[in-house]
């Protein structure tokens, strides 16, 4: 069964290039903007600020689990080493509470943009900062993960291939 899979290149991948930061840049990019133009839309009481914010939003949850299914596959294909393990671990752990928060939010703001499509409820935007907050926590650790222990880059899997990094 196993020879039906694509022999895995120098990144350890079947494809040739890591999939997941280039879909999770589209997730980073539409919930901060979402978080903005919401507190653009509270400060300049512009209700059009919402109508952006919504359908960023709404695009972000299903970007991120996309994203997810990418990073998932190409996690499990990694090979983590020392303290990366547990870094992946809880860059995933994140990943999965961020879909989760993304998800509450869409759901909360379809339906108050329902009742009120001109004002955005009481205490979305502490919410939104606790969405912020997560996404720079992500950004950090999948930083950490590529630029410090170079997960999915040649010359780490190649040290790990043959066993100088284990």
């Amino acid at each position: 069964m196993l020879e039906l899979l694509p022999p895995l290149n120098d990144k350890n991948l079947p494809w040739m290039d890591v999939f997941h930061p280039i879909v999770v840049h589209f997730v980073i990019a539409m919930a901060l903007i979402t978080v903005l133009f919401d507190l653009l839309g509270v400060i300049n009481r512009k209700p059009n600020l919402f109508e952006v914010s919504f359908w960023n939003l709404l695009v972000a949850t299903v970007a991120i689990f996309v994203a997810i299914i990418f990073g998932q596959i190409e996690a499990g294909l990694a090979n983590p080493y020392g303290a990366s393990r547990d870094i992946l671990n809880i860059h995933s752990t994140i990943g999965w509470s961020l879909a989760g928060l993304l998800s509450l939010l869409t759901g909360w703001r379809y339906v108050a943009r329902q009742k009120e499509p001109t004002v955005l409820p009481k205490g979305f935007l502490l919410v939104d900062g606790l969405l912020a907050a997560l996404v720079f926590t992500q950004v950090y650790l999948g930083d950490k993960l590529i630029w410090i222990y170079g997960l999915h880059t040649a010359p780490v899997v190649e040290a790990i291939r043959e066993g100088v990094v284990s």
